[in-house]
């Protein structure tokens, strides 16, 4: 599937991830998108949990799915219940947090591989804000969305380290002849505030 969601299919995607974690969290329920389209995309649910000031926000959870085995509803339904209960870097969110959430969903594009032959190729091949990473190597696999680099403000060669140590593997597994590199772009949709209006970024270089 093409990545061009309008703001109205991506506002609907992004209230559907609301709501599936409100659901599960009030009642324990999976709820059911009564949109069946057979649509499928890979697709990330982050959540940002903002501080008193409402002036930061700060990473509460992500979890996505870069193939997924359903449509495109059932796809942020399922990644929005585990990135609020089953990230293993965060306890589960409680309810009473939610009216300090900010979701943000992000839509791939199909992974293609790349292949970096020395960091003089770095430009033509990554472009930070724009180029989502995967790596998949003999001591595991790492994924960052485009965004990660902008937040954390790290340049190519950081993003690639970072991505390395993600997987669990040596700074430089990318460049090992059995590992595979990928790319992808996302259309993202975020709430501007906890249940408020719902904004897009398309493929954005920043």
């Amino acid at each position: 599937m093409n990545s061009d969601l309008t703001l109205e299919e991506g506002t609907e995607l992004v209230r559907l991830a609301r709501t599936a974690v409100e659901s599960y969290l009030m009642n324990g329920k999976i709820i059911n998108s009564t949109n069946k389209s057979n649509k499928k995309a890979g697709i990330f649910v982050t959540l940002y949990q903002l501080d008193s000031s409402n002036s930061k926000k700060n990473l509460r959870g992500c979890i996505g799915y870069t193939v997924p085995s359903w449509n495109i509803h059932d796809t942020v339904v399922a990644a929005a219940i585990n990135a609020a209960t089953e990230d293993p870097r965060f306890i589960a969110l409680g309810q009473e947090e939610l009216d300090k959430i900010i979701f943000e969903v992000s839509v791939l594009t199909k992974p293609i591989p790349i292949k970096i032959v020395n960091t003089q190729a770095f430009p033509t091949e990554i472009v930070i804000g724009r180029d989502g990473l995967i790596l998949e190597s003999n001591f595991g696999s790492g994924l960052f969305l485009p965004q990660v680099p902008v937040e954390q403000r790290w340049t190519i060669s950081e993003y690639l380290t970072n991505l390395c140590y993600k997987a669990g593997a040596p700074v430089d597994a990318w460049k090992l002849p059995d590992s595979k590199l990928y790319k992808f772009h996302t259309m993202v949709f975020r709430e501007k505030l906890p249940n408020r209006e719902i904004h897009a970024e398309n493929d954005k270089i920043i």
